[in-house]
């Protein structure tokens, strides 16, 4: 359905995006995945049609962003990093605003603002000011607005930043239901748990540049290293030195090793040996932030 061709942008002398290339299949949730700065935003709103100069093109159903912006824009909804809202006016009015800006009004502005409050959870405060609503409603209600139109893209930049855990979740249940409905979503974030959890492929990009590209299984699976996890007071990475490549992650060890069940009947033989009670000792699955640090050598939370 999206075909992203060669995309570079160029801020000055800074390369925010180099090249960038991929394909997203029709109804299915492709994570842009990152770290802050990595470019993510850029790349959210040259494919919504807000940035206008870049090198090369996004093509929506062989529809060009560079050539035919206006259609674009109307099969697309795209919900910005920073809250978009008049704070003044109610979650009604705000939606009456945004619907007219889609080109909807009379009775089929009115059936979709009450489809859409009831899904985004805030019928019962559609009339209050956006003023006295939380960080996680005015971020529920910046959705709201994006999907008056019945967008078959809907464009997701890091849509659960600084909210409450309730309405992260009612923000992933409404992207549930988009998939369901047969949307194209684009998620962008440098959450990796969530992307892992709600995407169906992915596009890691660092510095600018596409590291890597692919479905979520696929990708997870590519990467994948035989390994298990190990945590405990008195476990320390030259304890684990001889049974494997150990690396620190959180509050223990990724041990990577050819033969990890062999390995683990060696630390427990070891351990018993040595009167020592593991916190936590188990077969590893990567993670995407894993793969991260495997494909960039920079730990997510410090690129």
């Amino acid at each position: 359905m999206i075909d992203v061709v060669n995309i570079s942008k160029q801020y000055g002398a800074i390369q925010a995006l180099d090249n960038i290339s991929f394909e997203i299949e029709e109804g299915s949730c492709f994570g842009v995945v990152g770290p802050n700065g990595a470019g993510k935003s850029t790349l959210m709103k040259i494919l919504s049609g807000i940035l206008l100069e870049f090198k090369g093109d996004m093509l929506l159903n062989d529809h060009s962003v560079a050539k035919e912006r206006m259609y674009i824009k109307k099969r697309i909804g795209y919900i910005p990093q920073e809250i978009c809202l008049e704070e003044t006016l109610s979650a009604r009015d705000n939606m009456i605003l945004f619907g007219k800006l889609y080109g909807l009004s009379g009775k089929k502005l009115q059936d979709r603002m009450e489809s859409v409050l009831e899904q985004i959870g805030l019928s019962d405060r559609s009339k209050d000011k956006v003023t006295t609503f939380s960080g996680g409603m005015k971020r529920r209600l910046n959705i709201g607005c994006a999907l008056l139109h019945e967008p078959d893209v809907v464009i997701m930049d890091e849509p659960t930043v600084g909210i409450d855990p309730q309405s992260r979740n009612s923000i992933f249940t409404i992207i549930e239901q988009l998939k369901a409905s047969g949307s194209t979503i684009i998620y962008s974030s440098h959450y990796m748990e969530e992307v892992e959890n709600l995407c169906d492929s992915i596009g890691l990009i660092d510095k600018g540049q596409l590291v890597e590209f692919g479905a979520m299984n696929e990708l997870l699976e590519r990467h994948a290293a035989p390994s298990l996890f190990v945590a405990g007071g008195s476990i320390d990475h030259d304890m684990l030195a001889p049974f494997g490549s150990p690396v620190e992650k959180g509050d223990g060890f990724v041990l990577t090793s050819d033969s990890p069940l062999d390995t683990l009947e060696q630390l427990v033989s070891r351990f018993r040996e040595d009167g020592i009670d593991p916190r936590r000792l188990e077969l590893y699955r990567p993670r995407l932030e894993d793969i991260f640090f495997h494909l960039t050598g920079t730990q997510l939370r410090d690129a």
